[in-house]
């Protein structure tokens, strides 16, 4: 049996339109969501579940994300999850279980920092370094990109031009140009320094 995509557009306040794939339900190849009824569920539902998640993991920032993503599995399966005798018990459930999903990612990474210390400093970058990356902000993106791609990546010619999309010449001309104008900003800025 072959599906059909029916659109419905939106009729006074409802939005997003409709879509339900049209098939037979019974054979795994037809999905039917129910804007509507989704909608209606999460308007009465949010406050509460925000609210209660919010209580549950005391970061509001924290139940903001757990709650979004429990609609959006919700949604994914509304088909069924939309049958449910009630639909919030799950949502409440899957916010939970992601929102302590969480606590033990974070928890595991605590431990692993405990356990490991924490990480090497990273050394500050030199005074050559900080020329050379404002010297680089002032060359067109095309310039800083091939320049960036072959002698910091080391690649080749043909693989910027591919990477790129442009002609291996021009990827040439690019280099050419960019290396000269790194040259007279750098000397700018080294003439720059000595007079400072």
């Amino acid at each position: 049996m072959a599906l059909r995509v029916q659109e419905v557009a939106p009729r006074g306040n409802r939005t997003p339109a409709q879509v339900r794939v049209l098939g037979d339900p019974f054979s795994g190849e037809a999905l039917v969501r129910d804007v509507e009824g989704f909608d209606e569920f999460y308007r009465g539902s949010r406050q509460r579940l925000l609210g209660y998640v919010y209580v549950v993991t005391g970061d509001l920032a924290e139940a903001q994300d757990a709650a979004q993503e429990a609609y959006v599995r919700a949604w994914q399966r509304w088909a069924t999850v939309g049958r449910y005798q009630d639909p919030e018990a799950w949502v409440r459930l899957v916010a939970t279980r992601i929102a302590v999903s969480r606590w033990r990612s974070l928890r595991s990474r605590v431990r692993a920092h405990v356990r490991h210390g924490p990480s090497d400093p990273v050394p500050e970058p030199g005074p050559d370094t900080v020329d050379i990356v404002t010297a680089m902000r002032r060359l067109p993106q095309e310039q800083r990109t091939a320049l960036t791609l072959y002698y910091l990546l080391g690649l080749s010619v043909a693989d910027v031009a591919r990477e790129t999309g442009a002609p291996a010449g021009t990827v040439k001309a690019r280099l050419a140009r960019g290396r000269a104008a790194l040259t007279g900003l750098l000397t700018v800025d080294m003439e720059e320094a000595r007079d400072a």
